[in-house]
């Protein structure tokens, strides 16, 4: 995968101006060894985001994979899990299907607040080294639980990038709580 990488990104001969970037890391820091089957689609999808993070001199390479919805229902299909850190209400109101809710944060008055047990909570539900698809409304708060759960040694974790909104937008399948 990287050398096809190397080669879109590198060469030259690519045409789009996301493509046209040289890595300041080695490329091997900042894409994933996935483990399963990308289709073409999903590999296309999920290359111009990582292209053009690459091109931005300041950009880090974050330890969490964020990916697209598309990538997200093919980890989903693979058997890995997913974990919806919205708030019981959210999730009431429709999830992915065999979702588990742990919420990251919780609806206090008009704001929301930390959920101090959630890592505990997700202990309970998943283990260390358990292939976790993490999501959430819109992004933001599965990107802040995906970073706290990898810094508590949680190993396969991604952030689903988009949220549940993007998941509705690709009419992935979803579900209600009865």
């Amino acid at each position: 995968m990287e050398t096809l990488i190397r080669k879109l990104c590198c060469s030259g001969r690519a045409n789009h101006p996301a493509l046209h970037v040289r890595p300041p890391r080695p490329l091997a820091s900042c894409f994933p060894v996935f483990k399963w089957p990308l289709s073409s689609l999903a590999l296309a999808s999920h290359m111009p985001t990582r292209a053009r993070a690459l091109s931005s001199e300041s950009s880090q390479c974050s330890p969490i994979k964020a990916v697209p919805v598309q990538v997200a229902h093919e980890l989903l299909n693979a058997g890995h899990r997913y974990l919806d850190v919205r708030t019981a209400e959210e999730f009431a109101s429709g999830h992915i299907e065999g979702a588990v809710n742990i919420p990251y944060m919780y609806k206090v008055g008009p704001g929301l607040t930390k959920n101090l047990k959630f890592l505990e909570d997700v202990e309970t539900k998943f283990g260390k080294d358990d292939e976790i698809v993490v999501g959430c409304q819109m992004g933001k708060r599965s990107q802040m639980a995906a970073e706290e759960l990898v810094a508590a040694a949680y190993t396969g974790i991604t952030d689903m990038a988009g949220g549940y909104m993007a998941w509705m937008r690709s009419g992935m399948p979803t579900e209600t709580s009865v």
